[in-house]
Parts: structure tokens; sequence; C-alpha cells
């Protein structure tokens, strides 16, 4: 990951298209194991670039309709309910999506809860909470 904007990072056309080789490789493998069946070389290389074109040509679809969906809303970030505008036709993938959403909020609320009480602690002071009882203590003991 990049480390000022932590994206990840961009992999140029050939090492997709090894990683996708190496991939279908596996898998080829792991079929001919369970089926007793082999594929020879030339197969997984057919194999391997028909699954890199066939990959190629929807990702260009969708970020083009990420540019549409940003320049209609007059925005130049793509939000999540973006993602799951152009997910909705299919179920699993948008109730994948969505999941994975929720876990990530989820994570970030968390993330900030931590850091803001790390925050307070590091400056001496209490939680507003415990200011409030602390108030009402001191309040509590002039009155008697």
């Amino acid at each position: 990951r990049c480390g000022r904007c932590r994206a990840p990072p961009r992999l140029s056309p050939q090492r997709l298209r090894a990683a996708v080789h190496y991939t279908v490789g596996s898998l080829c493998r792991d079929v001919a194991e369970d089926k007793e069946v082999q594929f020879s070389k030339q197969t997984v290389a057919a194999i391997a670039e028909a699954t890199f074109r066939q990959c190629a040509n929807p990702g260009k679809y969708i970020k083009g309709c990420f540019l549409i969906l940003c320049r209609h809303a007059k925005r130049s970030t793509i939000t999540t309910e973006d993602v799951k505008l152009l997910a909705r036709r299919s179920n699993s993938l948008l109730n994948y999506i969505t999941q994975k959403s929720e876990e990530l909020t989820s994570s970030n609320m968390e993330l900030k809860e931590k850091k803001r009480k790390k925050s307070s602690a590091s400056k001496g002071g209490r939680m507003p909470g415990e200011q409030e009882a602390a108030v009402t203590e001191n309040e509590d003991s002039n009155m008697a």
C-alpha cells in the first residue's frame, strides 16, 4: 500500500496478466487432481488469456459508469452508495458490498472511539460523563 494515501499498489498490465495466469494455473492444477485429468500448458495459457480479456472489459465499463455517476451528481468522489448502485443487479454482490461496507464503518467507528479516548486520557482530563459525576459529588459535599 501507498504510505501517503494508503491506496493499493497499481499493477502493471504485465503483472496483472501474470497473476491471472498463475491463478488459472493453480485452479487447473486443483481440477486436474480432483478429476484426474491433465491440462496442457497451452490450454492453461488460453484459459488465462480468455479470463484476462473477459475481466478487462467490465473494468473499463465500471470505470466509465463511476465517472458518469460522479459527473451527474457534480462530485469528484466515488462513494459506497455509488458502488451499491452499480451492483444492484446482482443480489449476492450487493449483499457482499453492503456487508463489507458495514464492517468497515463499524471498524472505523471503533478506531475513532479509541483515538478519542486516548487523546482525552493523554490530556489528563476526564471523559465528559466522569466530569459530570465529579461535579455532582462536589455539589453534594458542599450541601452537607
